[in-house]
């Protein structure tokens, strides 16, 4: 409750215009930042008038401003209990997506709905959290209702664009997406966002350059926004004849070398590593700024086959040994990249000798001759709203091994505790993980297994990387590495994809892969192909 402060205990009384004089001033001195006399504005309004709404509404407000949002929650909720309002209720609505409190969110918003139907910015907040929750045909519905109101609402069409993507409506998402774009052509999330839909729809050549926005959306280690790509004081190559390039700008005449930087994540570095060799038809020397976990094994995969790509420790190299730079995830574009010449070919290898040492370990199991599988049911970031999504909860994944005549071996790498197998799966599995620290010991032990089958994550990118088979357990409306309604990969010939029909259909894709199963491992020994199967 509010308590009046020391100067206000003394008896007075103030008139109505008094205080309309009083509100008058303190909002004044609050829209001009002078925050210390517009509270000593309001106290004195809500010590002759504690239910003065508009000064409640003021002082959350304040709150709000300074960032105080637990405080700024407080006073609004105390003028709406005062009298309820749309404004307030907006406010409110704001606060609580700003706090996390989705849920509250969404019921504030319909309870501020339900006195003002068509409130842009409130049918917006709705939207909004219904998004947040991962709601999206709700959240659609209600984007769809702003626009209704306020029809050239860039960000509204640019969050409808990303709603519907989820939604599977590549169509729609990349109309709305456009629009936005139309209406703020400097928009580089937009971008961003448009070059994913049209990466998901095959359509690359148009793709690839929007994508090189990617920066705005990404965050360190440390959740911290990095909306810039890495300062180097080197060209980028983009594709161009680097050799050319230098003697047209007067620059010493040798061979060129090309220094790559790692971003994102695991995954995405094992899909596009594919192209530092190929960078060596243009460079002589091909340097790669890799993350520890993937140096031992991008070493051995690279060394003797591909000596020219050297692969480097994630520190800041010396800028003064190369010539031109690429971050990872701009060398599909600078290779002109499309559907019909994406280069598909092994290129991890597994070292031979701790291959032969988990062939030995496995050999020692009873009933050696079982064919092998594979398994990862969660990926990591436990938080993100992609994880929520591509991850499957080990209870829901459970039934699965319990399939006979397979050795089951676990893959998953987890610091979340929910991701743990549970117990029923725990008797089926043979997992050995806690002795793996780094993604080489990962493929020496996934070079002696006959199948892959995991939820999209780095592992799936590793087994495919080396050939091996995988069979790849995709989200509704998944990532756009993938396309969308394809059972084959163009980055991986050895991937089969099982889709889910809907969102958090699960259930029809694990008896997908079980009916799979059973007919590529027979109980009588014989095996087929996992790549050749319908």
């Amino acid at each position: 409750m509010y308590t009046l402060p020391p100067a206000m205990l003394i008896p007075f009384s103030l008139t109505p215009d008094e205080i309309t004089t009083l509100y008058n001033e303190a909002d004044q001195a609050r829209r001009a930042g002078n925050v210390d006399l517009a509270k000593r504005l309001l106290d004195r309004i809500l010590a002759r008038d504690p239910q003065h709404v508009r000064a409640l509404y003021s002082y959350g407000v304040l709150a709000f401003e300074s960032t105080q949002l637990e405080s700024a929650q407080s006073w609004i909720e105390r003028a709406i209990e005062a009298q309820p309002d749309p404004t307030s209720y907006n406010l409110l609505c704001f606060i609580q997506i700003r706090l996390g409190a989705t849920a509250n969110a969404i019921q504030t918003a319909q309870r501020g709905l339900a006195l003002q139907p068509d409130l842009p910015s409130l049918n917006y907040f709705l939207a909004l959290a219904l998004q947040i929750q991962g709601h999206y045909e709700d959240a659609a519905h209600s984007y769809r209702r702003v626009l209704e109101l306020e029809p050239d609402h860039q960000l509204v069409h640019k969050r409808l664009g990303d709603v519907v993507k989820n939604l599977g409506a590549l169509g729609d998402a990349e109309r709305h997406l456009r629009r936005a774009i139309t209406l703020d052509p400097t928009s580089l999330g937009v971008r961003v966002s448009l070059g994913t839909v049209l990466l998901a729809a095959g359509k690359y050549e148009e793709a690839w350059p929007l994508f090189e926005d990617r920066w705005v959306n990404m965050v360190d280690e440390q959740g911290r926004s990095t909306p810039e790509p890495p300062d180097v004081p080197l060209p980028q190559w983009r594709g161009e004849n680097p050799g050319a390039t230098r003697r047209a700008e007067g620059m010493p005449v040798r061979a060129p070398r090309l220094l790559v930087f790692h971003e994102q994540g695991f995954g995405d570095s094992l899909q596009f590593v594919r192209y530092l060799p190929l960078a060596l038809n243009h460079f002589s020397q091909v340097g790669y700024i890799c993350p520890r976990p993937l140096k031992r094994l991008y070493e051995q995969s690279f060394g003797q086959r591909w000596p020219g790509v050297v692969v480097l420790d994630n520190v800041e190299p010396n800028f003064e040994e190369w010539d031109w730079y690429c971050p990872l995830m701009s060398l599909p574009m600078a290779f002109g990249t499309r559907l019909e010449n994406v280069p598909a070919f092994t290129y991890l290898y597994a070292d031979p000798g701790r291959a032969a040492w988990w062939h030995a370990r496995l050999a020692a199991l009873p009933n050696p001759g079982l064919p092998r599988v594979g398994v990862v049911w969660a990926g990591g970031h436990s938080n993100s709203s992609e994880d929520k999504v591509r991850s499957i909860r080990s209870a829901q994944f459970a039934p699965l091994l319990a399939m006979p005549h397979i050795r089951w071996i676990s893959l998953q790498k987890t610091d979340d505790p929910a991701k743990l197998p549970e117990p029923a799966m725990e008797a089926c599995l043979t997992s050995w993980m806690d002795d793996i620290d780094d993604f080489a010991e990962t493929a020496a032990l996934i070079a002696n297994l006959d199948l892959v089958i995991s939820v999209d994550t780095s592992v799936a990118h590793l087994a495919a990387a080396m050939g091996k088979p995988v069979w790849l357990l995709n989200r509704f409306a998944g990532c756009w590495r993938w396309l969308r309604d394809r059972e084959d990969s163009p980055w991986y010939s050895s991937v089969r994809l099982f889709n889910q029909p809907q969102q958090g259909g699960w259930d029809v894709v694990l008896e997908q892969v079980a009916a799979a199963l059973q007919q590529t491992f027979r109980p009588h020994g014989a095996r087929d192909d996992p790549r050749s199967l319908p």
